[in-house]
């Protein structure tokens, strides 16, 4: 809990009490998803489920209890940011409102996007279906992202 609160005020200088913390978005559906994500990997869907809904409803955020997010995740300003069910994403990536990790609907297992490290994905970007978004990428605001993104670059625009 004190690595998540010494995260959130790092990322957000907005904020300028531990206090302050509790009242932020981000902080209360990394909460949630947490305790969704050990419910769904003991194979507890529903009550997985019902949690991620209900920090949705309360955060405007949609974590699916099936993504799998490593350390030093950040959602800046989070309402409308989506995660599909089987986005991976690895340490240190950040996320602007409006995000969306989404599947195309083509693919039957592994549907949406993997997130390297080190990966800023800007307002109202969409990644959609199961492509990769290389480590030290930069996704611009608004981009619609529908194929894989080599390491260390800038994606704007469409990029397809």
């Amino acid at each position: 809990m004190k690595k998540l609160i010494t995260l959130i005020k790092e990322k957000d200088p907005a904020i300028h009490s531990n206090f302050e913390v509790i009242l932020y978005p981000f902080f209360k559906v990394y909460i949630y998803y947490k305790i969704a994500h050990f419910l769904y990997l003991h194979k507890f869907y529903f009550l997985a489920r019902f949690l991620s809904e209900r920090a949705k409803k309360r955060t405007g955020i949609e974590i699916h209890p099936g993504a799998k997010i490593g350390k030093n995740f950040f959602i800046d300003h989070g309402c409308g940011v989506v995660i599909g069910e089987t986005t991976i994403i690895k340490d240190n990536v950040m996320l602007y409102h409006g995000v969306t990790l989404g599947g195309t609907g083509k693919d039957k297992d592994k549907r949406h996007p993997t997130i390297e490290d080190n990966v800023v994905i800007g307002a109202g970007a969409i990644v959609l279906g199961n492509i990769t978004i290389g480590q030290n990428s930069l996704i611009g605001a608004g981009a619609i992202v529908l194929k894989n993104v080599p390491a260390n670059s800038v994606v704007v625009g469409i990029y397809k």
